[in-house]
């Protein structure tokens, strides 16, 4: 009765969907029309890296498996202190559009009841492999940041998630952190920085303010987006450097090298890049015209 209450009141008096504009028909917790609250699919697990969750080619993967190797190349040469990270689905799209209303038009709701579920879904393939009992860690935002945006989107949707996980998953004990970590000085925009660059720029970025907390725990990272994946691989060494026994990590997203919204991450952490500056990740380049 509830339902058709809020239906005919919504019919009344249409409000615009955040992402489209088009009229929307039913009421729900985030101001989206239908089609941009269902969003994308999760996505598969095939031929991602069982340690990054990056992407690799057929042939990189049947060339690893030939040599009895499953990681890709990045986690071969230079292994994260992170045991695996996994996302629910690649970035772009609808998927960005709803990352950015939480971020920059503070729509909270968008993580409470949407992208908080969904990265719940991420974190649900970790159960297997991750203990009983988990320290979930937000990546902390620097405090000028946080107080300007006035709350950090990773720790609203860590909470979004654990909400949710309470109920597909009740034996799983997930405890919250939020202050354990901060991140000690403003890093600048990754998004236009070689690997080489970004470690530079993030080293000792990230301090552990409570390593009695952290000590012998399995902790869950929790973030929006992984890029290049630079950000996570320094968090965890914070981490494991407290005494974390093992660090697992969880996004709502991950861009994909030379995937359909790769180059897109300057649209949602930062402005546009001007022609001509190169993309990295893993290595390789992409110039953008």
């Amino acid at each position: 009765m509830a339902r058709t209450g809020h239906d005919l009141i919504t019919a009344c008096y249409p409000s615009a969907c955040r992402i489209c504009s088009v009229p929307v028909t039913r009421l729900s917790h985030v101001l989206l029309c239908e089609s941009c609250l269902a969003g994308p699919e999760m996505a598969p697990a095939d031929n991602l890296c069982p340690r990054c969750g990056v992407a690799q080619g057929w042939e990189s993967a049947r060339m690893a498996a030939s040599l009895g190797m499953s990681e890709c190349t990045m986690c071969r040469l230079a292994p994260p202190e992170f045991t695996r990270a996994v996302a629910y689905a690649e970035y772009g799209d609808t998927l960005r559009d709803q990352l950015f209303l939480l971020k920059y038009q503070h729509q909270r709701n968008t993580a409470t009841h949407l992208l908080g579920a969904r990265l719940a879904q991420a974190i649900l393939r970790l159960r297997p492999e991750a203990a009983e009992s988990l320290l979930v860690v937000p990546v902390p935002l620097y405090f000028e940041r946080e107080r300007e945006r006035g709350f950090n989107q990773a720790t609203l949707l860590a909470q979004g998630a654990i909400a949710r996980l309470r109920r597909l998953a009740p034996g799983w004990s997930l405890t919250l952190a939020d202050n354990v970590m901060v991140r000690t000085r403003p890093t600048p925009p990754l998004y236009s920085l070689s690997p080489k660059q970004r470690r530079s720029r993030l080293a000792g970025a990230f301090q552990v303010l409570a390593p009695e907390v952290i000590a012998g725990r399995e902790v869950l990272l929790l973030d929006d987006i992984m890029t290049t994946g630079s950000t996570a691989r320094e968090c965890a060494r914070a981490l494991r450097r407290a005494g974390a026994s093992k660090v697992w990590v969880a996004t709502v997203a991950r861009t994909q090298p030379f995937g359909s919204a790769w180059m897109d991450e300057a649209a949602i952490n930062g402005p546009p890049l001007p022609s001509g500056v190169a993309l990295w990740d893993g290595g390789s380049s992409t110039q953008m015209h």
